[in-house]
């Protein structure tokens, strides 16, 4: 199909898909939190940010789902936008000097993973996996979402994590349940090399 323009601007192009490809600074690192819905992942992602404050760690912690929170025209790709606005973040917080970037997404194939590696422009990336049992996972859901689509929501849970299972995309797993949510949150930034104690 070949590139749909050669040149937007001195850092982005747009590549054959439409997508814009943006060629800014490079992140150092990139570690993605994922897992089926209710095994903690933005809670967990807040937490490893205020570790990583308190410890004077520059970086961005980014829950890529609600980037994407909206109901658009039949044409628009859903992801395709979500990728979007997760390139813009990274691109304002990648002028200020965060080369560490922490993002919250249930990735569900290969190619999600490699297209939001690329998008964030990681030359270091970690696959975190939280886990947790279905029953676990599926009560915090209908605690958090009591709305229209709690049914719809909490039929996805055993869905994804089967999904999840057979990606094998994770480069280790820690168990979120059972255990405080510091205890997950420093076991992943330690188990991912962010920190060492």
């Amino acid at each position: 199909m070949g590139w749909v323009a050669r040149r937007v601007t001195s850092s982005y192009q747009l590549s054959a898909h439409g997508m814009m490809e943006w060629h800014g600074a490079v992140t150092e690192s990139l570690l993605i939190i994922t897992g089926s819905m209710g095994a903690g992942k933005t809670a967990v992602l807040a937490e490893a940010s205020d570790i990583l404050r308190l410890r004077h760690m520059a970086h961005a912690a980014i829950d890529l789902d609600a980037l994407g929170l909206a109901h658009l025209p039949s044409s628009a790709s859903h992801d395709d936008v979500m990728y979007r606005n997760l390139q813009s973040v990274c691109k304002n917080y990648s002028s200020l000097g965060v080369r560490r970037f922490l993002v919250a997404r249930a990735m569900e194939d290969r190619i999600e993973l490699e297209l939001c590696r690329g998008v964030v422009s990681a030359t270091d990336t970690i696959v975190c996996r939280l886990a947790a049992s279905i029953e676990t996972m599926q009560q915090r859901v209908k605690m958090r979402e009591s709305g229209v689509s709690q049914r719809e929501y909490v039929a996805r849970v055993a869905e994804l994590n089967v999904i999840l299972d057979r990606a094998r995309l994770e480069n280790f797993a820690v168990a979120s349940e059972g255990r405080s949510l510091t205890e997950v949150a420093h076991e992943m930034l330690l188990r991912a090399g962010w920190i060492s104690n």
